[in-house]
């Protein structure tokens, strides 16, 4: 499924990963554009996805740095911004 930043996270992400099933756990609703956002504005992206599991972390920011068009390390340092 290719997604795009209106994709919604968790129907993206249960049709990527079906076998894991911590995607239930996501926030209903969210966009990529959403997390997006919540880097931008600091938030706490585990908060604002529902979960705290560091893979499925690590998969969405990858799948936002290829919709946004940037590197990894920018959405990863981005998120360090917001932990710190």
């Amino acid at each position: 499924m290719n997604a795009n930043k209106n994709t919604n996270i968790k129907e993206w992400y249960t049709k990527t990963f079906a076998d894991d099933e911590l995607g239930e756990n996501l926030t209903e609703g969210k966009t990529f554009y959403d997390l997006f956002y919540a880097l931008d504005r600091y938030h706490n992206i585990y908060e604002e996805l529902g979960i705290d599991d560091s893979l499925v972390r690590e998969r969405l920011f990858e799948e936002l740095s290829s919709i946004m068009g940037v590197d990894y390390d920018e959405i990863y340092e981005q998120w360090m911004k917001c932990e710190g």
